[in-house]
């Protein structure tokens, strides 16, 4: 496949945004958290600390995420929105290089209030996929997108890891100061990377754009009116009702990996090349996926990620070292990115292509629900029960229920009738 500029341009905004959920989210946040804005903190409070902080951002997402989409799509500013949300996220990744030690309060705000940076542009990202690739190549335009995400943010986070390794070859102090100097390189790299998005990324202008002042009141009606379209469209009801399911246990994973593996005892120097092992394994396995949706069936290929993942968890309740964590963190960048990317070219093309940022607020909205409860929940095990490992059990019985209610999605009717509300 010949990669266009919009094509490439489009993608490079994950290589962008992914600093954030690498660097940030998987990475430095939660070991810093736990290690100096919760120092002397018991391990189960600082764990239910940070289970908060990522519900909380994302349950703040959910209810602006279908609003913002039909705005967006009433105006014809799925750019704008998107560059006003990420905004919000470089800003607040620079902030939190900022904060004092022991003030965990101060930094779960900066972090509540980047992660609606992060994930309010997705929405806007994700709904632009239907602008730069067709129908008979969204798998592979999505998988290139995860790819790039995966690489992007990995070669920064790499450096970063380094840095706290080896602060000295970089004129730093110590390993905080380089953890905060990775916070603001996240701020750099997203905000630059972000530039080709807005200037090679076409976004069509509605024949009967709303005039400013009735933007807010046209999002509302249109917020309504999707409503009821997605009420008759049974086959995006069966597939977000699947992927609210499964999407929790793996942006669960994502979020509470590191956290999960400090609890266990492993030094957090392994886990950081545990997740550096997940970006560059994720970026080919991406795209090999990409090509495994055309080959096998996009449906297929999302469940044969999801039957990997639910073995790997039930290896995770188990694992004793550190070495089984690098296998395990391989084993989850080979399908990671696929399910992930498979998900979103599905989904695009079960939807009307004209309507697409309402109906990825939607999507949007059920994910970061999702990352209310499997995070929250995570935490909740934690406490009650004093085993991190017993806390996995909700993540596999997630995973399951998706699946089967993913069996159930008939992709051809579900892509006729998107026709039809076109």
């Amino acid at each position: 496949m010949k990669i266009k500029r919009e094509t490439l341009a489009w993608a490079c905004y994950d290589w962008a945004n992914s600093a954030f959920a690498t660097s940030i989210m998987a990475g430095f946040f939660p070991v810093f958290f736990k290690q100096y804005w919760c120092s002397g903190v018991e391990v189960s409070t600082s764990t239910f600390r940070l289970g908060l902080a990522n519900s909380i951002g994302s349950m703040i997402v959910i209810f602006l995420a279908p609003l913002l989409g039909a705005m967006a799509d009433q105006a014809g500013a799925k750019k704008k929105f998107l560059f006003f949300f990420a905004a919000i996220g470089v800003t607040m990744s620079a902030g939190l290089s900022t904060v004092a030690q022991g003030a965990w309060l101060m930094a779960s705000l900066f972090y509540i209030f980047g992660i609606i940076g992060f994930s309010g542009s997705n929405v806007f990202y994700d709904s632009l996929l239907v602008n730069v690739a067709s129908p008979a190549t969204s798998d592979r335009v999505s998988a290139l997108g995860f790819a790039m995400g995966y690489l992007g943010g990995g070669l920064l986070f790499a450096v970063n890891v380094l840095m706290t390794l080896k602060p000295g070859l970089f004129g730093l102090t110590d390993a905080a100061q380089a953890v905060r100097l990775s916070f603001l390189s996240v701020a750099v790299w997203w905000a630059v990377f972000s530039l080709p998005i807005l200037l090679w990324v076409r976004e069509p202008v509605p024949p009967a754009a709303p005039v400013r002042q009735g933007m807010l009141t046209a999002g509302f009606r249109q917020l309504f009116a999707t409503f009821r379209e997605i009420r008759k469209l049974r086959v995006v009801l069966v597939f977000l009702a699947g992927y609210w399911l499964y999407i929790d246990a793996l942006d669960t994973i994502v979020r509470m990996a590191v956290d999960y593996g400090l609890a266990l005892g492993f030094d957090s120097g392994g886990l950081m090349v545990a997740l550096l092992i997940t970006q560059f394994v994720g970026f080919p396995a991406a795209l090999v996926f990409g090509r495994l949706g055309e080959t096998m069936g996009t449906k297929r290929a999302i469940l044969l990620g999801i039957g990997i993942y639910v073995l790997v968890t039930v290896w995770a309740m188990s694992m004793e070292t550190i070495k089984e964590f690098y296998l395990l963190a391989v084993a989850i960048g080979l399908v990671q990115g696929g399910v992930q990317s498979l998900s979103r070219s599905l989904y695009s093309r079960l939807i009307p292509a004209g309507k697409s940022a309402e109906f990825f607020g939607f999507y949007n909205m059920l994910g970061k629900f999702a990352a209310v409860l499997g995070p929250l929940l995570m935490g909740l095990l934690s406490i009650s029960t004093g085993s991190p490992r017993l806390s996995l059990l909700a993540i596999i019985g997630l995973f399951a229920g998706g699946a089967l209610l993913l069996c159930l999605v008939n992709e051809e009717e579900g892509a006729r009738l998107a026709r039809q509300l076109e």
